[in-house]
């Protein structure tokens, strides 16, 4: 099954990514951005929920093996914890931070020193919540075997990041397969797509061009 395509147009379908170049969303960085992506919204969708799980399962073979699946919070949590379950495996999830009660813990669940952990993200946009994430398994005693996300924003900054830690990641679609699906449905007019694409290039300032 082609999942990239099926999964950015059932997204779509479903509005859990939204394309607006007229007026664009800003993002908790301050980033302005013509599109926005809640992956969340996909598990009030069975049939989105499911065919996301299977993409998932199929996509976790092409790791190299691991004991257990870590979901990044919030968002990873729910993806995880479904994939974890079809594999048979533990699950664990990691928080931006510790708890500041408690037993304070940043991971929750019960991970063991050398597990193989694959972690789940929602989406991936600069990677700098994943790699926090990655950095407290590594500190908690975890072997990376990679990370798997169901979007990327295909920010370089991302994938520099990533091939610097030498962390595998692969997604289940992206920026580029999702506005070839949204023309392809008429998600969008020809005149936006340049806009698009000049926004993955340069989010800082493309709206200044």
């Amino acid at each position: 099954m082609d999942y990239a395509n099926n999964v950015a147009e059932q997204l779509l379908q479903i509005k859990a990514i939204k394309l607006n170049t007229r007026t664009p969303y800003t993002w908790a960085s301050g980033i302005k951005s013509p599109i926005y992506c809640d992956n969340r919204i996909a598990l009030s969708f069975p049939h989105v929920r499911n065919l996301v799980k299977k993409a998932l399962i199929s996509k976790s073979d092409e790791f190299p093996a691991f004991d257990v699946v870590a979901g990044v919070a919030t968002a990873g949590i729910p993806h995880g914890a479904l994939l974890a379950d079809a594999l048979g495996l533990p699950f664990v999830y990691v928080r931006s931070k510790a708890k500041e009660h408690g037993r304070q813990n940043q991971i929750e669940g019960s991970l063991e020193q050398n597990a193989r952990v694959l972690v789940i993200e929602d989406l991936i946009s600069t990677g700098g919540s994943s790699m926090d994430a990655i950095q407290a398994l590594l500190t908690a005693g975890a072997q990376i075997s990679g990370l798997l996300a169901i979007f990327t924003y295909e920010f370089e900054k991302a994938k520099e990041l990533f091939s610097e830690a030498q962390i595998p990641v692969k997604t289940l679609t992206g920026y580029g397969t999702l506005i070839a699906i949204a023309e392809k449905l008429q998600y969008i007019e020809n005149k936006d797509l340049e806009l698009l694409r000049s926004w993955r290039k340069d989010p800082h300032s493309w709206l200044s061009k």
